[in-house]
């Protein structure tokens, strides 16, 4: 049985890649740049485009079971395709705002879902709340350049998640049969405020870095220069309403995996350059 991922270049698409790897399991990693791919050994690299799904023909060959980057503007195309190939299991990377009918993210992932359904007899869509990556894209350049976090709201909690617990998930998913026909919401293993969790990036950089709070109005001036309104009112929104009503802390990663899910430190002790210049 081949298993193919599909964004093998991805933050959790690499984890995938090497969990299964370490399984035994045939493997095969698509990319729409095969050979950029730095591959565990054993797995063979194939091209595939999600966005032009014709481009997947060949990497579907012999598939039974798809690890699924979302991509909802060709997701139903791209599982007829797996469906017409032999696949019966997919595996999508999902997202927990599916469950929010007003999120702009959850009508994205809620799209592939149903192509899935429609598609395949077997599916999982595995829904991690907030990724702690998404701190590189909000807080790197000010670390890396001034040690600094300026953000709004500081009461502010999350539980943000490891992308490799993520991908660990995915793995059982794809591996087992436990998760066939079910959703299971991930989160990280700790609530952490914004001070909190800037705390925990200075202990893993091992430098101090410095948390300055800002108003809403200045942080959508400053965020606007970067992403669409609609987007920066879903951040800032989801921001304010994690204060009275933060997210809970769920044990979904260490039932399926076996293992407590990674510490925001931990994860911050990996990815140590994205913070420094």
């Amino acid at each position: 049985m081949v298993f193919l991922v599909t964004g093998a270049s991805g933050h959790v698409g690499r984890h995938v890649v090497a969990g299964l790897a370490r399984a035994g399991v045939e493997v095969r990693a698509s990319s729409r740049m095969p050979d950029k791919l730095v591959l565990p050994e054993g797995v063979r690299a194939a091209h595939g485009d999600l966005a032009e799904p014709g481009t997947l023909t060949e990497a579907l060959v012999g598939v039974r079971c798809l690890y699924l980057f979302p991509v909802p503007e060709t997701a139903a195309e791209v599982v007829a395709r797996a469906g017409e190939a032999g696949v019966r299991r997919v595996v999508v990377l999902s997202s927990s705002s599916v469950e929010d009918p007003d999120s702009h993210s959850g009508e994205h992932h809620r799209a592939v879902e149903r192509a899935v359904r429609d598609a395949v007899p077997e599916w999982t869509f595995v829904r991690p709340d907030e990724f702690a990556t998404n701190l590189v894209w909000k807080w790197g350049h000010s670390i890396r350049t001034r040690d600094l976090v300026r953000a709004p709201y500081a009461a502010a909690r999350k539980t943000l998640l490891h992308e490799a617990d993520v991908a660990a998930v995915a793995v059982a998913a794809m591996l087992g049969d436990d998760l066939v026909g079910r959703a299971p919401v991930l989160t990280g293993p700790e609530s952490l405020d914004q001070r909190e969790q800037v705390e925990a990036l200075s202990r893993a950089l091992g430098r101090p870095i410095g948390f300055e709070e800002i108003t809403p109005e200045a942080a959508r001036a400053e965020m606007l220069a970067a992403m669409p309104p609609p987007v920066v009112d879903m951040v800032l929104g989801y921001l304010a309403a994690s204060i009275d009503s933060p997210p809970p802390v769920l044990p979904t990663v260490a039932e399926i995996t076996g293992k407590p899910g990674r510490t925001l430190e931990e994860w911050a002790r990996d990815h140590v350059a994205d913070f420094t210049a």
